[in-house]
């Protein structure tokens, strides 16, 4: 038997303006630039030109939408973005300067290469197959195999080990090695031939598993060493570069970004000032000639004039939503960040880390009104200059745990505690983590094994038995 029935249900639909809003919030500065001009040639309703006077001296009348009589008829109004204007002259920002790219420099130095056209593609090929921190991690077999079907270049094995043995020459050292111990062996072999050197060589050649594991009593007797002439071998290799590729960026060859700061924090005169750095977003206005179009079709029973007045009406509608959504954006953004900025005060005046209090993305909505998924979206892809650095915004959260007076501290603030404990350990007998617990909790805080197992990892903190040093 069927049955029928009505049902109610409740469903929250978001309007375009609050869709152009959530959208806009998500960008970054740059971005939000990038995005109005993408508007602004999209929209033929917006115009970004300033007004003209006309010939006879006059400046041209403002358009007044309210000439458009229908009962949806749109309020007059001039579009326009308060916050920004185009006749502001573009600021300095500080920004994160992009070097170098590492593969031009090496293709730079390849050029300088006496090599036929052939074995150029080979060795350029090589260098495009490198990892951004200098390392060919690909075997041999595949680059062979891959300039033959992807380059239409027919090489074998033993070309393209000399052609890498010539980028292995480059600078900077160590770059084109397919390992670590590679990498290190390329380098010290521009060392001046001390004992030094001369052990440390043999160290990376003959006993690298015992470097490595720290298994320095092994090392010292099957090379005949004493301590302190293994302590100065080792020495030289510390001072090494593990990751040569990290010498040059090389940020801008795939995806060009610079980060340009979305909020400026100074401290004048013990108070602090928040403000959002001001850049060149045009004046955003109607377009005369589709305002026009519009009056001019508003009492017309032509249908092709009634067609062109409502495809004019919704771009209007369009511009309209999207400047309020910059408007939104602004004041949405100043509000987090500011309650950001109460909420860390006392971090934020001198940037110690451990005057940084535990912060999640439920406090700050709290204090703005915002949903969390706001709160968010701002945090996300968002920098601030400070008067000590510049930061992401998600620096400044994170979880916290209690100390012994039962006060609740961030996890960073435990991080630079574990930090000091490790740093000032007696290196010939590192702390284990249960003595590490142990000395947390003379410092005041209560950490469990697990967790100091979990931080060390996430400090990059070895294992007891891989810090021990001679």
């Amino acid at each position: 038997m069927l049955k029928q029935g009505l049902e109610l249900k409740q469903t929250q639909k978001l309007s375009p303006l609050q869709i152009q809003t959530i959208k806009l919030i998500e960008l970054p500065i740059q971005e939000l630039e990038q995005r109005i001009r993408k508007e602004l040639e999209e929209n033929p309703v917006l115009d970004e030109d300033t007004p003209k006077e006309s010939e006879d001296g006059e400046a041209p009348r403002e358009v007044s939408l309210s000439e458009y009589k229908e009962d949806d008829s749109i309020p007059s109004y001039r579009l326009r973005s308060d916050n920004y204007n185009s006749r502001d002259e573009r600021p300095q920002y500080s920004t994160f300067s992009v070097k170098e790219s590492f593969t031009q420099s090496l293709q730079e130095q390849l050029g300088y290469r006496n090599l036929t056209e052939h074995q150029y593609a080979v060795a350029s090929f090589i260098i495009g197959s490198l990892d951004d921190d200098g390392y060919l991690r690909r075997s041999i077999d595949s680059i062979v195999d891959d300039l033959s079907f992807r380059a239409n270049v027919e090489t074998d094995e033993e070309e393209v080990l000399a052609m890498l043995k010539i980028v292995q020459e480059f600078d900077p050292a160590g770059v084109g090695a397919r390992d670590l111990r590679e990498c290190l062996l390329l380098q010290i072999r521009h060392c001046k031939k001390t004992p030094e050197v001369e052990n440390a060589t043999k160290i990376l050649k003959n006993h690298f598993n015992e470097f490595t594991s720290k298994h320095f009593q092994k090392i010292m007797t099957r090379m005949g060493l004493t301590e302190e002439e293994l302590k100065a071998a080792i020495a030289k290799i510390l001072k090494l570069n593990p990751s040569p590729g990290g010498q040059i960026d090389d940020s801008y060859t795939d995806q060009a970004q610079q980060i340009v700061p979305d909020f400026l924090l100074e401290y004048k005169d013990g108070e602090l000032i928040l403000s959002m750095p001001r850049f060149s977003i045009p004046e955003l206005r109607i377009n005369r000639k589709y305002a026009d179009i519009l009056i001019e079709a508003a009492n017309s029973s032509e249908r092709e004039k009634k067609e062109a007045a409502a495809f004019v009406k919704k771009k209007i509608d369009s511009a309209k939503w999207f400047v309020e959504a910059i408007k939104q954006r602004h004041n949405t953004l100043s509000t987090t960040m500011q309650a950001i900025v109460d909420y860390q005060r006392e971090y934020f005046i001198d940037g110690d880390e451990t005057h940084l209090k535990p912060m999640v993305l439920k406090d700050i909505a709290e204090m703005t009104g915002f949903d969390i998924s706001t709160i968010s979206r701002v945090v996300n892809s968002k920098y601030i200059e400070t008067h000590f650095g510049i930061f992401s915004l998600k620096y400044f959260f994170s979880e916290g745990l209690e100390n012994q007076e039962g006060e609740e501290v961030s996890t960073r603030e435990l991080k630079k505690a574990l930090q000091e404990c490790v740093d000032n350990e007696d290196k010939r007998k590192p702390l284990t983590d249960d003595e590490l617990v142990e000395k947390m909790t003379e410092k005041g805080y209560k950490v469990a094994r697990r967790t100091i197992a979990k931080y060390r990892d996430q400090l990059g903190i070895p294992k007891a038995r891989l810090r021990k040093e001679l």
